[in-house]
Order: C-alpha cells, then sequence, then structure tokens
C-alpha cells in the first residue's frame, strides 16, 4: 500500500504551468537567437553568444524551478520569485520603447505568478506556515 502526498494546490499548480511556459516561451527566442547568429552577415561574436547563452540559462533555470516547485520543494520559490519580479524592469523598458503590448502582459505576468508563488495554498504546500 502507498501512501499519496497531500495534493499540490491549484495556485501551485498554475504557477509551475506557467513557468514552464515562460521557459517554453523563452526557448522559442533562444531558438531564434541561435538562427540569428548563425545567418548574421555582420555581428560581434562575443555579444550575439551571451545574449544567447543568457536566454538558454533562462530557459533550464525556468524548467528547473518548474519542476522543483512542482514536486513542493521550498527552496525553489526564492529563485522563481526573483525570475518574476526581473520581469517588472523589462516590461517597464519594453513601454518606454513603444512595445507596451509586450510589456505589460509581461509585467502582469510576472505579478501574477509571484502572487500564486506567495498564496496561502503556496505557502502550506511548500511548508511555510
Amino acid at each position: 500500500m502507498t501512501i499519496d502526498s497531500a495534493p499540490i494546490p491549484t495556485t501551485l499548480r498554475w504557477a509551475v504551468r506557467l513557468l514552464r511556459a515562460e521557459a517554453v516561451a523563452l526557448g522559442l527566442v533562444a531558438v531564434w537567437l541561435i538562427w540569428s547568429d548563425l545567418t548574421a552577415t555582420t555581428t560581434d561574436l562575443t555579444s550575439a553568444l551571451l545574449v544567447t547563452a543568457f536566454a538558454v540559462a533562462g530557459v533550464a533555470a525556468l524548467w528547473a524551478l518548474g519542476g522543483a516547485l512542482a514536486r513542493c520543494k521550498a527552496g525553489a520559490r526564492a529563485p522563481a520569485i526573483v525570475l518574476q519580479l526581473m520581469l517588472l524592469p523589462v516590461g517597464w523598458y519594453m513601454i518606454q520603447g513603444g512595445l507596451g503590448w509586450l510589456g505589460l502582459p509581461l509585467m502582469v505576468l510576472g505579478l501574477g505568478v509571484t502572487g500564486l508563488l506567495v498564496s496561502p495554498a503556496t505557502n502550506r504546500a511548500l511548508g511555510f506556515h
């Protein structure tokens, strides 16, 4: 007979889904960056590779944090929140640069996932009382 652990609350489940969706979206950006790096006629190779590596590292971090949170690992919450709060300045500068149609939803996404990660149900599931 096996004993199932407590079910993952809806708030944490949605936070994990959104973190994984962010990883997929950033993965698409990383693929585009790789394609751009390979097909560019002139480029600062070092800068291009660093930006691409940063995107790939972001994909790995978001996916890993989503997996850790799905297993109710409390230590993954703080780094996930930091990554979500990083969307605020990114979104702000996108708005300032005329990309409000993308910047505003990114800011809302960051705040929304942060809210899910600090909700009472998530706190209980991760062992914070």
